[in-house]
């Protein structure tokens, strides 16, 4: 039997290989599509709690202060604060933004889209959706260890996050006649990884990072099969410069994961290597000192955590940015009936954005006592990245100019997307330039940056694409009216809960603080404070409008036919939804993937349309 004919008759298995422990490409994309609405739905949770404490800080939390521990006093512990915004934000960036871009729409549409039957690693793809879950549940549990959750922020910096690793030290001094430098250390009768002013360095951070090393790992595994299944598996015809954008952006996404995660892998293992057996990768010669507390002198640097760090986590904003836009690249131009402006310069942009965020971490630390010259080559690099991001978004444009745009859900998602870069994008330049950083380092004006890049622009490329091709997924449509609503209500609330952080931060309002009242200076922004949190818990309560689409739609939404929107990459040759082995043969591509405005009775041709004389091409 060959190949085709093995992946055409679909073989008969049971309910845990088929929706659990699948290897169907397609499976596992949904899989990583419903686990994502689960963490995403924490990940939220976490910051309405967090924003709660920020508008409220000086009195009960309204409805939820009765929960606390009477020891608070009916209020949220600054301790308990600040493990809030480090796991909301592990949880918003490692298990709900890059899983939904590169698991969901990665899994489903990459062999969909080149013409292939499978990924090329089935069973490692499998593997890289299973390893995700122990990483969750053991972020979750370290709400509940000793000490409490990882308290040190999302970039885990050293001394934060190394207080308490071995910190039961204390100093016996020399004995009488001997020299001071016989003076040794003991450790203490008590829980050294849990030090009274370090609560959360412990074993929450322990857990933490053991969380974070299995995603890493598990991300590297699919970035493997998607680079190879890509080069290795695609159908007869499509060339690299046939892809649909989408699966450039993957494919360039996946390298960069490749190149950068291992890089933050092993920081995180000589990290968990400095708490468990008393190693100094990142503890400084001097040790540390807090009251009675000492840790053993080291010979690190906690400044190489920093380097190490950055190295992976500032391309990780294109890890989070790249695949929405290849998604928004194809539903432009498929609403707007047009073929997309400027094809390969919408792929070396991607490259050369991919190629010039290795070369900027440094921007991340022009407070660390950087080098001015060294500062300033990285200033340069970071600005120069706004070339070929305003490359791709002047295509964007060109492609709408003049077009007839239908309005779908998809569509007015795609657009939204393409305005909340161009604001978060704008605001980066500013803080690119380090007299501005020094300025705007730390304050809310980072938060409102980061929110609309990571935030606001993702999660409108994400709801556009699940929205797109939801009926491939299932066979249904979402529903318009619901959708539409969704649009406009998570548009509106998402533009008022973000869009005056640039205003606090402008006024010199710290991030991470648990009671910004203290200060005298910042009194006047609290109603400010108190604004953003009622519209953050609305913008929250929206999205349960996706959710009930989603599960609604997928028992009574209209029945999609294979092509609903008369698109022309090779997923919407495939029945909807697609069957074990996706094709019943393999696809033959003929042209590129926007053949739109075509003269004739319809406006498209598909990529395996054969070549028809007199029909002008776009290619």
């Amino acid at each position: 039997m060959n190949h085709d004919s093995n992946h055409t008759t679909e073989t008969k298995s049971g309910f845990l290989t088929t929706y659990l422990f699948s290897q169907d490409h397609k499976m596992i994309g949904i899989q990583f599509l419903f686990s994502g609405l689960i963490f995403f739905g924490i990940g939220g949770l976490l910051a309405l709690l967090i924003r709660l404490q920020l508008a409220w800080p000086d009195g009960n939390l309204p409805y939820i202060g009765k929960w606390f521990p009477q020891s608070w006093g009916g209020k949220m512990s600054p301790e308990f604060y600040t493990m809030l915004f480090t796991m909301h934000a592990s949880i918003m960036i490692f298990f709900v933004i890059i899983p939904w871009l590169t698991g969901t729409f990665g899994n489903f549409l990459i062999p969909l889209m080149i013409g292939a039957r499978d990924m090329a690693f089935p069973k490692l793809n499998m593997f890289s959706y299973w390893v995700m879950w122990p990483a969750f549940i053991i972020i979750l549990a370290s709400f509940f260890v000793d000490g409490g959750a990882a308290s040190s922020g999302w970039t885990s910096y050293p001394t934060l996050s190394n207080v308490g690793a071995e910190a039961g030290l204390e100093k016996i001094p020399a004995k009488p006649g001997e020299p001071a430098t016989s003076a040794s250390y003991t450790v203490f009768k008590d829980d050294s990884f849990n030090s009274p002013s370090s609560p959360g360095a412990g074993m929450g951070q322990i857990f933490w990072l053991v969380s974070l090393i299995f995603v890493g790992i598990g991300s590297m595994m699919g970035s493997v099969n998607y680079i190879t299944t890509i080069l290795n598996m695609r159908a007869p015809g499509m060339d690299l410069m046939r892809m649909p954008l989408t699966v450039w952006s993957l494919f360039i996404t996946a390298i960069l994961q490749a190149l950068a995660l291992p890089v933050l892998t092993v920081a995180l293992m000589l990290q968990l290597l400095d708490k468990l057996i008393a190693t100094s990768f990142f503890l400084p010669p001097g040790g540390l000192s807090f009251g009675n507390w000492h840790t053993t002198p080291g010979g690190g640097q906690p400044l190489l955590w920093q380097h190490l760090f950055w190295f992976y986590s500032h391309p990780a904003v294109y890890i989070m940015i790249l695949p929405a836009m290849g998604v928004v690249s194809d539903i432009i131009s498929t609403f707007a009936r047009k073929p997309m402006f400027g094809y390969k310069p919408m792929v070396f942009s991607m490259a050369a954005i991919a190629s010039l965020g290795f070369i900027v971490w440094g921007h991340h630390m022009f407070q660390s006592g950087m080098d001015p010259r060294l500062g300033t080559g990285f200033m340069l690099a970071t600005i120069l990245i706004a070339v070929p991001s305003a490359i791709k978004t002047f295509n964007w444009l060109a492609t709408l100019w003049g077009a007839s745009i239908l309005y779908t859900t998809a569509m007015l998602n795609a657009l939204a997307f393409v305005s909340m870069f161009v604001i978060g994008g704008l605001s980066g330049i500013f803080m690119a330039a380090t007299p501005v950083d020094v300025y705007f380092h730390d304050t809310y004006f980072i938060v409102a940056h980061i929110h609309y890049v990571l935030f606001m622009s993702s999660i409108f490329g994400i709801f556009a694409g699940i929205t797109f091709w939801f009926p491939k997924m299932f066979g249904r449509l979402m529903n318009e009216p619901l959708g539409k609503v969704h649009f406009a209500l998570t548009f509106i609330f998402g533009n008022l809960t973000f869009f005056p952080m640039h205003i606090l931060g402008i006024g010199g309002h710290p991030r991470r603080y648990y009671d910004p009242t203290i200060y005298q200076y910042l009194e006047n922004l609290q109603p400010l404070n108190q604004f953003m949190t009622i519209s953050a818990m609305l913008l929250g309560l929206t999205q349960l409008l996706f959710v009930i689409n989603i599960f609604y739609s997928l028992w009574f939404g209209e029945k999609a036919g294979k092509n609903p929107w008369n698109s022309n990459t090779l997923e919407w040759d495939a029945p909807s939804p697609p069957p074990h082995g996706n094709f019943e043969q393999i696809p033959v591509v003929q042209r590129g993937p926007y053949e739109y405005a075509i003269d004739g009775p319809i406006d498209h041709l598909t990529q395996s349309s054969p070549k028809v004389e007199g029909v002008k091409h776009h290619e």
